[in-house]
């Protein structure tokens, strides 16, 4: 909403000297957001020129332009004329006309300089009004002030932007929906005057002083506007008031285009303008009907089947049903309520008598009709926030007089007013809940006086009030709302900032800072942290091939589940981290590495049941026991998913896939996170491939998770890209095993040594268990043994594999000998050939 400042002044008492920096100011302290200032935004000499010459001159491709001799006084500091070419055609010698000089600045940050062109130095620019951002009178051409400013004393070389008004300052605020009363100088104005204390006028008490109150003397109207949906009815109010015998030749008046345009509207026709400048200055839309398109009455009425209307943008709209219309005798469509009006009932040039609607629709309905058209039109914005029900007689009256005064219309006596309105509300307000909501100690008279500020009929009792909020504040309809404008009106800024102490703590427990260390090196490796509801469906584990003798299928049964289709609390969370999965991939995800934390329910299968209890009774204890006995348990589990490619193809060279050696590689990243020697070894289980499947395990034995290729069975149910790597691991298991302190050993500062040995095996040998011998058999001063390859063929022979191994000794004290490097190898390898019957290859 822009605020014309000068606009403004005409409300409320605004001291001179008050610029719109401070008045935004002022708004911004009762909670109005301050969106930006605009205007006097020229710069640099704007003067009054007076054109001595003006000599056409056509150029080469047509165009004939004017060499003008300027009289610009002492503006130019030299006396002299100003040269100047022009395009206009409509000035001639002695004109008094606007000049910008070189240094001046336009609006746009349209920057003045003397430059050559069309063969002359042109010093300057005689302007036109929308170059000074004016409205224009349509003709786009040069501003001769003896006609904008008639009888004004008009010297060269005199000051243009105060002697047209570029001064002047528009405030912009963005208006909530619960503040459509500021959308209007009038409801503006009432906020400036609670901020500052300035005296308001209200301009209605005395329009509606004015207009008619025989209410059915006017145009019939007749109200059929209940909702089949919501049964409410649609309007509230109509009002009809007619005007004959106006000039749609009448010019807008300058002050009144000045308004609009400063206000962000462009300036139409006399009577166009009229309505939109009794919305801005009072809030209520309106609309004018050409009364000689119309033939029966009014009747207000919800949308049929299959109707349609042509808009004021020409525009064919199918209608709904919960659409309410303004129609001709309820068969004729003239407008959409509240949103736009028909092309058939348009003001046009030959329109001489008119009939005024002003309005009050239901808010809901508005609202619903302009999102469905897409038509946010200023009406709806104002109409869906909620307008003041009091204030259509008297924007109907302000459109009448404005009609007479400047179409030279005639205004029938009668008047159309019908509606059942709307009752009032009365709220019964306690006079301390203020204090005790917002912290601050208001006096009981304080919180009075200012309830009857904002404009609510309030009757004390005791601490009691009986309030009932003004008709253009529909937003105030309980206590809290009540609290607030007595926060705002005496001022958010009196309300202290309290900083809240933190008690005293010890920070994070182990078990966050384990999960954080695990989140923390999880999203390092690439991976994606994922959330994903808690609930899914038996289908679904069906499909990742978990059978009625797994454990995970025994899941807990929803009592009432958001979905009829999901009502099993998780057992697992690859499904839904699968399905997270699958969904980036449809949407066009190539390559994804996803992790989850969460917490999953394992009945134990005892099928223990919480006893229920009244509500509104606390349990005693032995009850309590049992409802915690009842909860199954539920630990904290990890899971990743991975697919696509792991190492990006690129200029370097082709990528690799996503494969079980990753998921290897983060088991093996998390153990060494944790401090934990974390094994792994070949085993089976859903959803995972039988072949390509490992188990994890913590020092102790104990089953920390599973991690493999899923099943291809499993990627074709759930739809997901073959390969795709997961893995699920238990991290109460893993926070367990990981108690105690990790003991570090001293870095040796002497040098390694390394020697490979190629170890043959039965193929069903794990690698696992070659490297453990390995490291058995070594002794204390092997550092690490790396499997660097595998080979399985003709020359290992069948049913065996060839496992190669680097093995890095470094001694702490000491340089190791070859003598002793090689005693050691050996040890490890005889080791490996007692505990696996490994042979060296070659050997």
């Amino acid at each position: 909403m822009r605020v014309p400042v000068e606009w403004l002044r005409e409300y409320v008492e605004i001291a001179p000297g008050t610029t719109g920096a401070d008045i935004a100011a002022a708004l911004v302290r009762v909670g109005l957001e301050e969106e930006g200032l605009h205007g006097a935004d020229i710069t640099g000499p704007l003067v009054v020129g007076r054109v001595i010459s003006a000599d056409p001159e056509p150029q080469k491709n047509g165009k004939t332009i004017n060499w003008c001799q300027v009289d610009v006084g002492d503006a130019n500091g030299t006396g002299e004329p100003q040269g100047i070419v022009c395009g206009a055609h409509n000035f001639t010698a002695g004109d008094r006309v606007v000049c910008v000089l070189p240094g001046g600045v336009l609006p746009g940050d349209f920057h003045i300089a003397a430059r050559k062109t069309y063969g002359h130095i042109s010093a300057g620019m005689i302007c036109a009004a929308d170059e000074l951002g004016l409205p224009d009178d349509g003709s786009g051409g040069i501003i001769r002030l003896a006609e904008l400013l008639p009888g004004a004393e008009l010297v060269p070389g005199q000051d243009a932007v105060a002697l047209l008004g570029l001064d002047r300052e528009t405030v912009e605020i963005n208006v909530t929906p619960d503040r459509g009363y500021c959308f209007s100088l009038r409801g503006v104005a009432r906020e400036y005057s609670h901020a500052t204390g300035a005296g308001f006028t209200d301009p209605v008490p005395a329009l509606a002083q004015r207009a008619p109150h025989d209410a059915d003397t006017g145009f019939a109207v007749r109200l059929d506007d209940r909702s089949p949906l919501r049964g409410q009815a649609g309007c509230r109010r109509y009002v009809t008031r007619t005007v004959r015998g106006i000039d749609q030749g009448a010019p807008t008046p300058a002050w009144m285009a000045t308004r609009l345009t400063e206000a962000g509207m462009r300036p139409i026709s006399l009577t166009v303008d009229i309505s939109n400048y009794v919305m801005l200055a009072l809030g209520q839309p309106t609309h004018t009907f050409d009364l000689a398109t119309i033939s029966g009455p009014i009747v207000v009425r919800r949308a049929a089947a299959g109707e349609t209307l042509k808009t004021l943008d020409d525009q064919e709209r199918s209608l709904f049903g919960e659409d309410l219309l303004i129609t001709d005798g309820g068969d004729r469509v003239l407008g959409i309520a509240g949103v736009m009006g028909g092309a058939d009932t348009e003001i046009s040039g030959t329109t001489t008598d008119v009939l005024i609607e002003a309005a009050n629709f239901d808010p809901v309905s508005i609202a619903r009709s302009a999102r469905r058209h897409k038509l946010p039109s200023e009406a709806a914005r104002r109409f869906e926030r909620g307008v003041d029900i009091d204030l259509a007689p008297a924007a109907a009256q302000l459109i009448v007089d404005l009609l007479v005064e400047y179409a030279g219309g005639v205004a029938d006596d009668g008047a159309t007013d019908v509606g059942d309105g709307l009752p009032p509300v009365t709220i019964d307000f306690d006079l301390t809940l203020p204090t005790r909501l917002v912290g601050v100690a208001y006096d009981e008279e304080q919180v009075v006086d200012v309830l009857r500020q904002i404009g609510c009929a309030v009757e004390v009792s005791g601490n009691r009030a009986r309030v009932v909020p003004p008709t253009w504040r529909p937003d105030l309809t309980t206590g809290p709302d009540l609290v607030e404008e007595v926060a705002r009106i005496h001022g958010y800024d009196a309300i202290p900032s309290v900083v809240p102490r933190p008690p005293g703590g010890r920070g994070l427990t182990r078990s966050q800072q384990t999960r954080r260390t695990i989140a923390d090196l999880l999203a390092g490796r690439g991976l994606q942290e994922t959330w994903s509801a808690p609930f899914v469906s038996p289908q679904v584990l069906q499909r990742l091939g978990i059978d009625d003798a797994d454990p995970r299928s025994r899941a807990v049964k929803i009592a009432n589940p958001l979905s009829q289709e999901a009502d099993l609390f998780r057992t697992t969370l690859l499904p839904g981290l699968l399905d997270t999965l699958r969904r980036n991939v449809s949407r066009g995800a190539r390559d994804l590495a996803l992790f989850e934390v969460g917490l999953v329910a394992l009945p134990d299968g005892q099928g223990r049941k919480a006893p229920t209890e009244p509500p509104g009774v606390r349990p005693d204890d032995a009850t309590l026991a049992q409802i915690r006995a009842a909860v199954p348990p539920q630990p904290r589990q990890l899971a990743f998913a991975l697919t696509g490619e792991r190492d990006r193809t690129a200029w370097w060279g082709r990528g690799r896939g996503a494969d079980w050696t990753d998921a290897l590689e983060i088991v093996r990243d998390l153990g060494q996170a944790l401090g934990l020697a974390l094994t792994t070894a070949a085993d089976e289980r859903a959803p995972f491939h039988p072949g390509r499947c490992a188990v994890v395990t913590v020092p102790g034995g104990g089953i920390a998770g599973w991690v493999g290729e899923v099943h291809p069975k499993v990627c074709e149910a759930l739809e997901l890209p073959a390969r795709t790597v997961a893995g699920e691991l238990d991290l109460d298991v893993l926070l367990a095993a990981s108690e105690g302190d990790t003991v570090s050993a001293p870095v040796s500062t002497y040098p390694m040594a390394s020697s490979d040995v190629a170890l043959v095996v039965d193929e069903t040998v794990p690698a696992a268990r070659v490297e453990a011998a390995l490291r058995a058999g070594a002794g204390d001063d092997l550092e690490a043994a790396a499997l660097f390859d595998l080979y399985s063929g003709e020359q290992v022979g069948a049913g065996k594999k060839s496992l190669a191994y680097r093995l890095q000794f470094r001694a702490p004290d000491r340089t190791l000998t070859t003598t002793e490097v090689n005693a050691a190898r050996d040890r490890a390898v005889a080791r490996a050939e007692q505990d696996t019957g490994a042979f060296q290859r070659g050997a």
